[in-house]
């Protein structure tokens, strides 16, 4: 079967992100159907025909972003809580958690999806927390994106309230979700093991037995992990010892499971992530939104260090925008200023940590992360004649610290254009931002939920 072959030309700054991290000026590539065939100066290109041919210039063009964790529904919700996140925070979110119908869940999922595609996210893990997985499904079909799955399941009554069962009825529930997802959409859909946490909230037999059903199937394992210091706390007077310490006794480490936000780790919770090959995940953005005290004392700079392979993740859309971009500028630039030492976490550090080394945290490094020949086609170009991409006298620093997700042009994931002039081409984006407020206008009156507001709204 003859695929279809699309042909970018002429971009100003092609970031690579291939082994030797080449950056071609005036570069071109060759896509055919969901793969990258060729790739190179534009000369090397230029007898090359294609069905269709994009005029990269005035454009840099990068590898897809991939997001290792954010949690998609709770976009519906984006909003709902002051500065302030008091003591009944849990209760106050799930109380308007339970009440969401199906569409209004589709809806969030839709939304969110489509905000991280127009700001040149193409890769999505989705940590398992979403009440109904059909209808976020329906969104992934529908957006095209690329999302790692999973639902959420204990046999421990716990604070988040996260549905409990019995051990074997939650094994059983996470292989079903493995069995009847993972690879749909031609593999643009991943299914998980995934828990909402392994070291509370989450009995032995579960924890050893979902990281044994993920070797089985071949798949990743994920779950929260020392975001805060009652994390910490409660792994210790439960196991009398540290979180990561405790994983690596039950057998729940490796480059297979990836820890959501791994703040609040110790040298020696580093040291065992760093020799068993467990990945993480930072949520920056969340940290700060929240008071977690990722400036006070992460330990980013240490896992880096330690050849950690960390990602990056915006957590949930209640906590800012779904933009991996920005993200990445916060792992840049966050511990140069909390250690005074501009050293730390250079901006390529950071764009990798947005490209390939998320890959790498999910697993996919030999599909995704890169523009290489053979991967696939998961591309952002961006209009760098935009007031902040000029000058370009340094295409990282204006990448990292200049650009955002306003100056995203274009967004292909799979060989397909998902984002055309700053627009979605699968959905009329002003009909679903006016179906978005009213179905969150009736999701938190039929929650009976007080949105509050510091300042008088009138009407």
């Amino acid at each position: 079967m003859i695929q279809k072959t699309l042909k970018i030309e002429h971009a100003d700054y092609l970031f690579t992100l291939d082994r030797d991290r080449r950056i071609i000026q005036n570069g071109s590539l060759l896509v055919e159907g969901q793969r990258i065939r060729r790739i190179g100066p534009a000369a090397e290109l230029q007898d090359v025909a294609a069905d269709r041919v994009i005029d990269a210039r005035g454009k840099v063009v990068t590898p897809g972003f991939v997001n290792a964790h954010d949690h998609l529904y709770p976009q519906i919700m984006r909003g709902m809580m002051l500065d302030e996140i008091g003591p009944t925070y849990v209760e106050d979110f799930c109380s308007v958690r339970d009440a969401i119908s199906e569409e209004e869940e589709y809806l969030g999922v839709l939304s969110c999806l489509t905000e991280h595609l127009k700001y040149g996210t193409t890769t999505i893990l989705n940590p398992g927390d979403s009440p109904r997985l059909d209808p976020a499904f329906q969104a992934y079909e529908e957006t095209g994106a690329r999302v790692i799955m999973g639902r959420n399941v204990t046999d421990v009554p716990n604070k988040v309230q996260t549905r409990t069962v019995p051990t074997p009825q939650a094994l059983a529930e996470l292989e079903q979700v493995i069995r009847r997802y993972n690879g749909r959409c031609s593999d643009r859909v991943t299914a998980w093991v995934m828990l909402a946490y392994a070291t509370t909230a989450c009995s032995e037999e579960l924890a050893v037995a979902s990281k044994r059903l993920a070797d089985t199937h071949g798949v990743g394992m994920t779950f929260h992990q020392s975001a805060r210091q009652v994390h910490v706390d409660e792994s210790l007077r439960l196991h009398g010892m540290r979180p990561v310490e405790y994983l690596e006794k039950l057998g729940v480490v490796g480059p297979n499971v990836l820890l959501g936000h791994a703040l609040r780790v110790s040298d020696r919770e580093i040291e065992i992530m760093a020799r068993t090959q467990t990945r993480a995940v930072a949520c920056p953005g969340t940290s700060l939104r929240c008071g977690y005290g990722t400036t006070a004392i992460g330990k980013l700079p240490e896992m880096l260090a330690q050849g950690v392979v960390v990602g990056l993740g915006t957590d949930s859309s209640d906590f800012g925008v779904a933009e991996t971009m920005r993200q990445m500028y916060l792992a840049a630039t966050l511990y140069k200023d909390a250690r005074e030492d501009t050293r730390l976490v250079p901006a390529e550090k950071a764009l990798e940590m947005a490209t390939i080394d998320g890959a790498r945290v999910l697993g996919l490094e030999k599909d995704i992360g890169s523009l290489e020949p053979g991967k696939k086609a998961d591309i952002v170009l961006f209009d760098a004649r935009r007031p902040e991409w000029r000058p370009i006298l340094n295409p990282v620093n204006n990448l990292v610290y200049n650009a955002d997700g306003r100056s995203v042009e274009t967004v292909i994931v799979d060989g397909s254009i998902r984002i055309e002039g700053g627009r979605p081409t699968f959905i009329d984006e002003t009909a679903l931002s006016d179906r978005v407020q009213a179905a969150a206008d009736a999701l938190v009156a039929r929650a009976g939920f007080n949105v509050p507001s510091r300042w008088p709204i009138v009407r």
